[in-house]
């Protein structure tokens, strides 16, 4: 892919670039959680399971987003379901509810914590209401979700299951003008190990980071970072985004989405607790 920002756009998803699995407990009887679904990598990851079978509870405040979403699902003709349930990560009345309404659709065994935002902005210059807002969607609702969904998962049929947040290279290292974002996928790092240590084999934690991924908000991204930082959108493209990684191109929601669908499968067995680095040497490699 070129760096150029005229081909920043997010890829179309076809059915060839997901991964599909056999696994037992990949039926529309078993039931998956997925924040931030009205777009980018919930969206895709919303397909991705729907297309391996399970039936698909997708969260997301943007009610618009959901049912284009809804769409996408049944463009694919999937073996499994897809339901939207509006949200607000913000509201916790929201979190129980949709942990609430996934369980009636049938088996609770699967959460995946992908609804995330993004500020650019210096420490001394950052606004708390946007680090408040930040913390909430990507802290506070990943815990309350982990809260209510872990009985449910618990009490299953076997009783296995797993939830997974969505992490970043920006939860193994820093970079500038996003404190917020950092804090957030590091304590993210936390959740997912309690989760592990609480969950009595029963329950498995893990998380997924990656360096860039090309969705609308890493569009919407680039713009940012290219005023706070006064250079042009290509430089922050070549040499912020992608500079430091030894990989040419960002990843797509679907390559993202397709390392969910190994954690939630009988193949990760053994992944609790830990964290799937498919970076592009952006937190391995240096010059």
């Amino acid at each position: 892919m070129s760096s150029s920002t005229s081909d920043l756009e997010p890829p179309e998803l076809t059915a060839d670039d997901l991964l599909v699995l056999e696994d037992p407990n990949f039926t529309p009887e078993t039931v998956a959680i997925v924040t931030g679904a009205a777009s980018g990598i919930g969206e895709a990851l919303s397909v991705a399971l729907a297309v391996n079978g399970l039936t698909v509870v997708g969260a997301d405040i943007d009610e618009e987003g959901l049912e284009a979403t809804a769409s996408t699902v049944e463009s694919f003709d999937p073996s499994g379901r897809y339901v939207s349930v509006p949200t607000d990560l913000t509201d916790d009345g929201d979190v129980e509810a949709v942990v609430e309404a996934a369980a009636e659709e049938g088996t609770l065994s699967v959460v995946a914590n992908i609804a995330g935002i993004q500020h650019i902005d210096s420490i001394a210059e950052f606004p708390v209401e946007q680090y408040d807002l930040l913390q909430s969607v990507m802290v506070r609702a990943p815990f309350l979700l982990a809260k209510h969904a872990m009985p449910h998962i618990e009490n299953s049929g076997d009783g296995t299951g797993a939830i997974a947040n969505m992490s970043s290279v920006h939860g193994h290292y820093a970079t500038k003008d996003k404190a917020p974002y950092i804090t957030a996928k590091h304590a993210l790092s936390g959740l997912t190990k309690s989760i592990a240590a609480e969950g009595g084999g029963h329950v498995r934690g893990f998380s997924v980071s990656v360096g860039y991924v090309l969705t609308p908000l890493m569009v919407d991204q680039i713009a940012d970072t290219a005023a706070k930082r006064g250079i042009p959108e290509a430089e922050v493209v070549e040499n912020v985004m992608l500079g430091p990684a030894r990989s040419n191109e960002m990843m797509t929601p679907a390559e993202v989405a397709n390392l969910f669908v190994f954690g939630f499968s009988r193949h990760a067995n053994h992944l609790n607790g830990g964290d799937l680095l498919f970076d592009g040497g952006y937190t391995t490699t240096y010059e």
